[in-house]
């Protein structure tokens, strides 16, 4: 619950739809204000459901910890970038262990599935589900850059200490 009504998911939710609005890219909602709105809702729907059945289902059953572990400033750049990527496939287990993730493939396969409940016919094809899919895994990736690099960048950028 806490992720999926954080802000962040409001700017995820705003930045999916625009960069679907402007490409005019899945969901074929078309062009105007009123399909940016539905883009908006259909993002934040598909990230409540991907939380939903990955963070939740998935990772409850499979006894999977959906939680980003940092690695932080004793390591190089490029090791933390990867390491952030990989955990799109990689997540620790109740035991600490890394294992595959099934909390994130899993849940992108269950939530993929359930946006052609919403997302119009033009976006219900195979190829939009399984394109939706592969975004979703992907994406889980790249989103734990921001939880690596934001406490570097707000310490030395904007100077400030929590």
């Amino acid at each position: 619950m806490h992720e999926t009504a954080s802000p962040l998911t409001l700017g995820g939710g705003t930045f999916n739809a625009a960069f679907s609005q402007v490409t005019n890219t899945d969901p074929k909602y078309g062009v105007n204000g009123t399909a940016f709105g539905k883009r908006f809702c259909a993002s934040l729907a598909d990230i409540a459901s991907q939380n939903f059945f990955g963070d939740f289902v998935v990772a409850s059953a499979l006894h999977e910890d959906p939680r980003y572990f940092r690695k932080g400033e004793g390591y190089s750049l490029r090791y933390r970038a990867g390491y952030a990527i990989s955990r799109a496939l990689v997540i620790r287990n109740y035991n600490g262990r890394n294992t595959f993730n099934f909390d994130n493939v899993l849940g992108s396969a269950l939530s993929a599935g359930f946006s052609n409940l919403y997302y119009p016919a033009a976006s219900r094809t195979s190829s939009a589900t399984l394109m939706h899919f592969l975004i979703d895994v992907a994406d889980n990736g790249f989103v734990n850059l921001a939880p690596e690099f934001w406490p570097d960048f707000r310490r030395k950028v904007l100077r400030r200490r929590h």
